[in-house]
C-alpha cells in the first residue's frame, strides 16, 4: 500500500504522505465504526481527559475552539486543541498550549495507529486516523482539557466518538456540504446536533434554527439547552463575526466554570483569551511599505457577508483590493455578490489554488459572470502573481487595503508570497494531499482533508 521511504525523505514526510494516501485505498464512508474500533484499541484515550469541549457549526467553529482553548490556557491549564483543515502544516491540526505536535511525535504516533489498523483490519480514513493521532497525542501530553472541532457535520464525524463531553457547542448553521448533510438548514442542524449528548449541556450561537435544535436536545436528553444571551447577556444581533465568536466562547467558558468551581478564571482572562484569533481569521498585517493586508478564510456566502460587514465596521471609508479564490462546492455567485457590495470589480483579483477542491478561474467566471472584468490570468492563475499585483497596486493607493480571502487552500501560497515565515509541509507531502482529496471526492462527493 505504501512504498519504502525514498532517499532524502524524512520520517515525518514519509508518514504524513502515507496518511494522505490512505483515502486512495479506503474510500470515505460516513460512520463511527472505524473510529470506535481505533479508539477502543488505543485504550479510549479521549475518555480519560477531565474536560472536553466539542464544537460543531457551519462558520466560527475553528475560531471559537481557538478562543476557548486560549482562555483555558491563560488560566493555567494544559489544553489540547484539535482543528482542521490546516493552513501550511499538518502539525497545526493538533496543539497543546499553542505548540504544534512535533514531527517526532507524529512519527511516533502514526506507525502505532497504522499497526493497529493492519492487525485489527480497520479500514480507517485520513480523518479518522488523524483524529486518533490527536487523541493519542493529547493523552500522552497529559492535558487537563481538550477542545475538539468537528471535521464535517457532527453526527457521523470521527470526533463524535466522544461520549460525554463537558460541553457541546454549535456555533452557527448554514447551507454547506448539502450533498452530505442535507439541502436545508433544518436537516444540517440535525446533523450538527448529533454532537449533543445525554445528560450533558449544549450551548448554541444566535444563528441557528433554535426550534429544531431545542427539539434535538430534548430527544437526546441533554442536561440543558443554553443560548449565549442566557449565559453572558447582551444582544444576539451581532454583525461583527469575531465579536459573535467571542461571545460564544465566553459563554462556553462561563458554563465550564459552573461545573468546575475550583477553577479560577477572571473576567480579564476571559476577555484576553476570547480576543485571540487563529491565523487567517481577519488576520491583519502591515507590510514594510505601509500596505495593510487582511487574510480571512471567508469560504461561503454567510462568511463572506460577515467579512464585508467587519471590513466596513473596522475600516470605514477605506477601499479594498481583494484577492479571491474559492472552493468549487460553494455558491460562487452569492460570494461574488457580497464582494461587489463594497469592492469595484476592477479591484478584484481572481486566483485558483493548486488543490482538487479549488474552483478554477473559468468556473468562477461561469458561475459568477459579474466578475468577468476582474483581474486574472487564464494562463497563469497563480496566487503569488495576483498577490504581488494587488500589493503593487495598493502601494500607490494609500487608501486601499489588500484583502486575501476565500478558501483555506489558497492561504499557504498567499502567506508565502507575503513573506510569512512559518512551518510548511514540503511539496512531497502536498502533492499527495491533493491526490488523496481527489480520490476521496470520486468515492464520496466530498471528503474532509
Amino acid at each position: 500500500m505504501s512504498e519504502p521511504r525514498p532517499s532524502g525523505v524524512s520520517e515525518y514526510e514519509y508518514w504524513v504522505r502515507r496518511l494522505y494516501e490512505t483515502n486512495m485505498f479506503h474510500p470515505v464512508k460516513m460512520g463511527l465504526t472505524n473510529i470506535e474500533n481505533l479508539h477502543s484499541a488505543l485504550g479510549y484515550p479521549i475518555d480519560t481527559v477531565p474536560t472536553v469541549v466539542h464544537i460543531a457549526g457551519t462558520n466560527g467553529k475553528g475560531s471559537v475552539a481557538h478562543k476557548i482553548a486560549k482562555t483555558l490556557e491563560l488560566s493555567g491549564q494544559k489544553v489540547g486543541l484539535f482543528v482542521s483543515p490546516h493552513v501550511s502544516s499538518f502539525r497545526e491540526r493538533m496543539q497543546v498550549n499553542g505548540h504544534h505536535i512535533t514531527e517526532e511525535q507524529v512519527t511516533q504516533g502514526l506507525p502505532l495507529i497504522y499497526k493497529i489498523c493492519q492487525e485489527q483490519d480497520i479500514p480507517a480514513t485520513f480523518f479518522e486516523i488523524t483524529t486518533a493521532l490527536a487523541f493519542w497525542y493529547f493523552v500522552n501530553q497529559q492535558v487537563d482539557a481538550v477542545v475538539l472541532e468537528t471535521g464535517l457535520g457532527g453526527r457521523l464525524d470521527a470526533t463524535n466518538v466522544v461520549k460525554a463531553p463537558s460541553l457541546s457547542v454549535i456555533t452557527s448553521i448554514g447551507l454547506e456540504h448539502t450533498k452530505i448533510l442535507g439541502d436545508t438548514v433544518e436537516l444540517i442542524a440535525l446533523e450538527k446536533g448529533g454532537i449533543i449528548k445525554p445528560g450533558r449541556p449544549v450551548l448554541v450561537g444566535p444563528h441557528v434554527p433554535h426550534e429544531v435544535l431545542r427539539q434535538c436536545a430534548k430527544e437526546k436528553g441533554a442536561l440543558h439547552y443554553y443560548t449565549c444571551g442566557e449565559v453572558v447577556g447582551g444582544s444576539d444581533d451581532e454583525t461583527d463575526y469575531d465579536k459573535e465568536n467571542a461571545r460564544i466562547a465566553s459563554a462556553a467558558v462561563k458554563l465550564l466554570l459552573r461545573d468546575n468551581p475550583a477553577w479560577t478564571i477572571s473576567d480579564e482572562i476571559i476577555a484576553r483569551g476570547t480576543s485571540q484569533r487563529p491565523s487567517c481569521r481577519f488576520e491583519e498585517m502591515k507590510l514594510d511599505n505601509g500596505v495593510l493586508v487582511i487574510l480571512d478564510v471567508a469560504h461561503n456566502p454567510p462568511a463572506m457577508e460577515y467579512l464585508i460587514a467587519k471590513l466596513k465596521v473596522t475600516y470605514p471609508g477605506r477601499s479594498y483590493r481583494m484577492v479571491v479564490g474559492m472552493s468549487s462546492d460553494k455558491d460562487l455567485n452569492l460570494c461574488a455578490q457580497s464582494i461587489l457590495q463594497e469592492c469595484d470589480v476592477s479591484r478584484i483579483h481572481l486566483v485558483e489554488a493548486a488543490h482538487p477542491r479549488a474552483a478554477k478561474v473559468e468556473e468562477i467566471l461561469e458561475k459568477a459572470p459579474q466578475l468577468r472584468e476582474a483581474n486574472y490570468d487564464r494562463e497563469d492563475p497563480s496566487i503569488t502573481k495576483q498577490v504581488h499585483l494587488a500589493l503593487d497596486a495598493a502601494a500607490s493607493a494609500p487608501n486601499e487595503i489588500v484583502v486575501i480571502c476565500g478558501s483555506v487552500f489558497l492561504m499557504t501560497e498567499a502567506r508565502e508570497a507575503l513573506g510569512i515565515d512559518e512551518p510548511r509541509d514540503s511539496a512531497y507531502i502536498a502533492e499527495m494531499a491533493g491526490a488523496g482529496v481527489r480520490h476521496g471526492q470520486e468515492n464520496f462527493g466530498n471528503t474532509k482533508i
